[in-house]
């Protein structure tokens, strides 16, 4: 397997689990300090190297009328605000191709979102950046068709990716985690991401309607994707759930995160070293 670096942080083989945190869209500048801090906080206080997330746009919101972020420009601004405050790598996601030059001056990591994992322009302007790609598998893909793109990403000399499973479609409105999925993946050669809080999402229902999000699931997903074998978690999660104006069903309430990562690290030490017995000939 490849390893990844983002700024100091190594993904991969058998080196820490690292977290991918925030909340799901850039509300405000001081939610997103405040987030930031009680994180780092935590991560800090575990051991886990950290990733901030939140996204400068989500374009794919099921209204026109809902929130959608503070677009690319001042939305960057603040997430080097949060570079510079707490020198920590920044992650957000992309929906267009024209802002690929501006996220790669700010951005660490830039994420495909999962309904434009198969969109060749966009991921080609991304792998062009250099910067490490997080590439969430499609609810409507094969984990091994998550091949397609790390071959458009290599085909730019690109060999910094990270590929995410947040469920795959089962029926109408609902998505199930598999967790063979993640097996899979990995063994394309890149880390794996597991993230539980857009798994248990429920479509069709408004993400800030208590029954969109089933977040009582969140910890037995989570444990049950480290003990298979993840490098990564993607936890979104907020102070003020209730009140998000994004995935407020869906996200952890951020005075539940520490619980959530101690009981993942303990798994992820007994279970990362015996990866590679996992293959039987």
């Amino acid at each position: 397997m490849r390893t990844v670096q983002i700024d100091n942080i190594v993904i991969g083989d058998e080196h820490p689990l690292a977290l991918i945190a925030g909340p799901c869209v850039i509300e405000s500048e001081k939610i997103v300090m405040q987030t930031a801090e009680m994180i780092l906080k935590v991560s800090n206080k575990l051991g886990m190297p950290l990733i901030f997330k939140s996204s400068y746009l989500k374009d794919n919101r099921s209204s026109a009328e809902t929130f959608q972020g503070f677009g690319v420009d001042e939305g960057l601004k603040i997430l080097q605000k949060v570079k510079d405050t707490f020198g920590i790598p920044v992650l957000s996601d992309i929906h267009d191709m024209h802002d690929a030059e501006a996220c790669g001056q700010v951005l660490d990591v830039i994420q495909i979102p999962a309904f434009l994992s198969m969109q060749t322009s966009l991921i080609l302007a991304v792998a062009k950046t250099g910067k490490a790609i997080n590439v969430k598998k499609g609810q409507f893909l094969a984990a091994s068709d998550m091949q397609t793109a790390i071959n458009k990403i290599e085909g730019e000399s690109n060999h910094r990716i990270l590929l995410t499973d947040r469920g795959t479609f089962f029926g109408y409105h609902n998505l199930i985690m598999d967790m063979r999925n993640l097996k899979i993946m990995r063994d394309l050669g890149y880390p794996v991401v597991l993230d539980p809080t857009h798994a248990i999402r429920k479509y069709g229902v408004s993400s800030s309607d208590k029954r969109g999000g089933a977040k009582e699931f969140i910890f037995g997903l989570t444990r049950a994707g480290v003990a298979a074998g993840v490098d990564v978690l993607f936890i979104e999660t907020h102070p003020d759930c209730d009140n998000a104006l994004c995935d407020a069903a869906s996200m952890l309430p951020i005075d539940r995160l520490e619980d959530l990562l101690k009981q993942a690290l303990a798994i992820n030490e007994i279970v990362k070293p015996k990866l590679k017995y996992d293959n039987i000939d």
